[in-house]
């Protein structure tokens, strides 16, 4: 049975998160709270896990996962963005948006989709989730908790525990997440695109 991690939603414990952080340091699969939904997260730099994710997901090599970052300092290693962008990014982050981005060769290749250098990277704007960013040290790849054959993300840590065993190593509940997507705006061919509205406003995008 996965490990069940309850923190406090507004001052999470260092201590369990810490275990969290050491069990993605050994290749294992978190269930982790966003301020969209919960997503299911692994160490960037492993492959086995990344592999391990996304049969857990129930998606291929074609699925677009996403780099949960605890800010923008981060951006410049994982993807290419011009001024104009940036100031989008800024603009939008933290908060429920996921923007494809050209990536660079800081990247590793498995995580792109074929035929595109890029990648999908999120600044969430969620307590626990950044206290756990800060711990590891790095961003964190994931996605959107949605078991195979289902159209919603799990919302009920207790329910996470058992529809994802033995595949996933821990839950992090910090209560209920809102159970909306993230906005995804693709800006990897420069012009902006709106993949999938969701709980960004896009209001926020000057749109």
């Amino acid at each position: 049975m996965p490990q069940l991690f309850s923190v406090h939603p507004d001052n999470p414990q260092p201590r369990l998160l810490k275990q969290a952080v050491a069990l993605l340091a050994q290749g294992g699969i978190v269930a982790v709270p966003t301020d969209s939904s919960y997503a299911l997260a692994c160490h960037l730099d492993d492959k086995a896990a990344a592999d391990a994710l996304r049969r857990l997901r129930g998606v291929d090599e074609k699925h677009h996962l996403t780099l949960l970052c605890r800010d923008l300092s981060e951006l410049a290693s994982y993807a290419r963005v011009d001024n104009r962008q940036y100031r989008l990014l800024k603009q939008t982050t933290p908060g429920p948006f996921t923007f494809i981005l050209e990536a660079t060769k800081e990247v590793p290749r498995r995580v792109s989709p074929p035929q595109r250098k890029t990648i999908g990277l999120r600044v969430p704007d969620h307590r626990t989730l950044q206290e756990l960013l800060a711990l590891h040290g790095a961003p964190l790849l994931a996605t959107t908790l949605i078991p195979p054959g289902a159209t919603e993300p799990l919302n009920d840590p207790q329910e996470i525990r058992e529809r994802l065993r033995p595949g996933l190593a821990a839950v992090i509940d910090a209560g209920a997440c809102p159970l909306e997507p993230t906005t995804v705006v693709d800006l990897s061919e420069g012009e902006l695109v709106i993949v999938r509205e969701g709980r960004g406003e896009l209001a926020r995008l000057g749109l």
